[in-house]
């Protein structure tokens, strides 16, 4: 099979002076270099996080699509003005409270944090980097004046990063499973609200790293929205069928309630991760 330009070791320049191999663009963006590529996000995340003294993380998963509850309503005002079918307009107002609760979970959890006696950071609240329930836990994590990360992802159709992630953690990664590594290998509680595609993917590789002890640590996982979740997935069916067993379905704690959540969460860490700092799988 014939190589692209673009799988071709770069020639020394025209102008017969050799260019360092780390300097030049088109070889590290060539396929040969694919794993420099890899490396490189593994590398500089791991450095940045040492410099802020990052030791572990709590994740926020869930829809980049869910509004404020402030947006939705100037939504819904709108479409009443103009005549037009509320339903959608509705809907979104309906799903901002997930918005909201985790706004007030990330800024209660991030202050909890900040009480904590530790010279270094623990138990920041780091999300996908995106809009949605991203945008909202690095919003209240931020309201909360505490650091946050956010680990976002370049796609085909433009994800922006949000305006409330620190700056000196908001990473952008190429590769999924880099992202992923560092969600995994950094987290010691997960949040998982209301999401799609990528919210499911994400949930059930956590769980399934977990069930299968490829993850050792004790990973507190919250399943957020009761109503929503029973209805997108029949987990029980999973046991009943016997592809699951029954304490699988212990891995997650189902609530509906951030009063909860927090108290759930900072149990588990308080009980199995406070005196165990630093990333691990």
């Amino acid at each position: 099979m014939q190589r692209s330009d673009k799988d071709k070791p770069e020639e020394a320049s025209a102008q017969g002076a050799p260019q360092k191999a780390y300097r030049n663009p088109d070889f590290l963006e060539s396929s040969p270099a694919r794993s420099l590529r890899i490396l490189s996000e593994y590398v500089e995340p791991d450095a940045r996080f040492k410099h802020y003294k990052i030791d572990d993380t709590i994740i926020f998963f869930g829809s980049a699509r869910i509004l404020p509850r402030e947006e939705a309503e100037r939504r819904l005002e709108e479409a009443r003005s103009k005549g037009d079918d509320l339903t959608v307009a509705q809907r979104n107002l309906e799903m901002s409270r997930y918005y909201e609760d985790t706004r007030e979970l990330a800024r209660r959890l991030t202050e909890w944090s900040k009480s904590l006696q530790q010279d270094d950071r623990r138990f920041v609240v780091c999300s996908g980097g995106g809009p949605g329930i991203m945008e909202a836990a690095n919003r209240g994590a931020s309201e909360a004046k505490g650091l946050n990360i956010g680990l976002n992802i370049s796609l085909p159709m433009e994800q922006i990063d949000n305006p409330y992630i620190s700056r000196e953690l908001n990473f952008e990664f190429h590769y999924f499973f880099m992202r992923k590594f560092w969600f995994a290998y950094l987290a010691k509680a997960v949040v998982v609200m209301p999401g799609g595609f990528g919210t499911l993917d994400e949930f059930f590789e956590l769980l399934t790293l977990v069930q299968t002890g490829k993850i050792r640590k004790h990973m507190p996982v919250v399943l957020f929205g009761s109503q929503y979740w029973s209805e997108v997935i029949n987990l029980e069916a999973l046991e009943r069928y016997g592809t699951i067993n029954a304490e699988d379905l212990e891995l997650f704690f189902r609530t509906d309630s951030v009063d909860e959540a927090f108290d759930f969460i900072t149990d588990q860490l308080t009980s199995y991760a406070l005196d165990i700092p630093g990333p691990r799988l």
